[in-house]
């Protein structure tokens, strides 16, 4: 997996941009901080996805606190709320979530800060 990032910007990427330092394209990328502002949900560290990504186990400094994520053409993105790909899980296709927050997960409860494991696969 490519080095984590700093977004700078803030600015949530168009999907159809996301690609690695090097111009190779991404499957997704998730952020860890959100904004009341959309202009502002894709900042601080950037966690970069290319294709193929199976990760089971998020390390520590990653696992319950994305708020954001990216999902570039063509892609999915599966996201699980427990490590090991257990708990309740959710399929993201292209497009941009800014807050996930707002993204349901059962009657009560919301996305943010609640991704444990997640797969990326692109066509």
């Amino acid at each position: 997996m490519e080095k984590l990032r700093h977004n700078a910007s803030k600015e949530c990427p168009a999907p159809a941009d996301l690609k690695d330092i090097n111009g190779t394209k991404l499957c997704a990328q998730l952020y860890v901080d959100a904004s009341p502002y959309y202009d502002q949900c894709c900042g601080g560290r950037v966690l970069p996805v290319p294709p193929g990504t199976d990760m089971p186990y998020l390390p520590r400094d990653w696992n319950d606190c994305l708020s954001s994520l990216v999902v570039a053409p063509r892609c999915e993105l599966t996201v699980w709320s427990r490590r090991g790909k257990e708990g309740a899980t959710k399929r993201f296709s292209a497009g941009v979530v800014y807050r996930l927050q707002e993204v349901r997960k059962g009657l009560l409860g919301d996305w943010d800060d609640s991704i444990s494991a997640f797969y990326c696969k692109c066509s």
